[in-house]
């Protein structure tokens, strides 16, 4: 006796009911209507805020940049090698007692940076001071007017041109070096019918000073050599 086959039933379309053509596409997905594959959708609220942060970032890049456009505007500018400049000064011993200044007046000391004869501690201290600074700095003799000299104090016959003039002790003088066509300041240390002894040496030479500067011009080379 052999068992009963299986019956078979089929189910057509219409009883089945309708296929859920969607059931197996991600809801995620879009496709065009030629066919082409799916493209995961956007996801508008992380690309909102990457452009946020792209734009937080611009702005501060910007206030950055304008920040240090206004600061190199508002401090002036800075003086270099070559540059014309004119300042106020005031030289004081290293007790405090002031030698000379022209503080107190309309006229300042203009010069070249790097090509004058202005001692090589101003120059150097004002070598990267800004428009309208002013600083204090103590300079050694060896960066103020050298060392003294012995050797420049001379003893000099009363003949030619200083026969007949009057000399007194302790004043300084200038007097004019006819071999190199050169003035120079000396002090008169002694007088006698027949001689003068006097010191060439700068008065400030072998001093320590202490020196108060302030920028009150500055005319840039490159300004220099276009307006030549």
């Amino acid at each position: 006796m052999t068992d009963p086959e299986p019956v078979k039933e089929e189910i057509s379309e219409e009883a089945a009911g309708p296929v859920d053509e969607t059931m197996d596409v991600p809801a995620t997905t879009t496709s065009d209507e030629a066919g082409s594959p799916a493209v995961a959708a956007p996801d508008t609220a992380s690309e909102k805020k990457r452009k946020n942060v792209l734009i937080t970032i611009g702005v501060v890049v910007v206030i950055i940049i304008a920040a240090i456009g206004a600061f190199v505007l508002l401090s002036g500018p800075v003086a270099t090698k070559g540059d014309t400049v004119a300042i106020f000064f005031t030289e004081s011993f290293d007790n405090g007692t002031v030698y000379t200044t022209n503080m107190n007046t309309t006229a300042p000391v203009v010069f070249t940076l790097g090509n004058s004869s202005v001692i090589s501690g101003i120059q150097n201290t004002v070598t990267g001071m800004r428009l309208g600074d002013t600083k204090t700095v103590d300079l050694p003799y060896t960066e103020a007017y050298g060392p003294y000299d012995p050797g420049l104090v001379q003893t000099i016959n009363r003949t030619g041109p200083i026969a007949n003039t009057t000399f007194t002790p302790g004043e300084y003088y200038t007097v004019y070096y006819r071999p190199i066509n050169a003035y120079s300041t000396v002090k008169i240390l002694n007088v006698t019918d027949k001689t003068i002894t006097w010191d060439a040496n700068n008065p400030l030479a072998g001093e320590n000073l202490t020196v108060t500067i302030k920028l009150v011009n500055i005319t840039p080379v490159n300004f220099t050599a276009s307006s030549a």
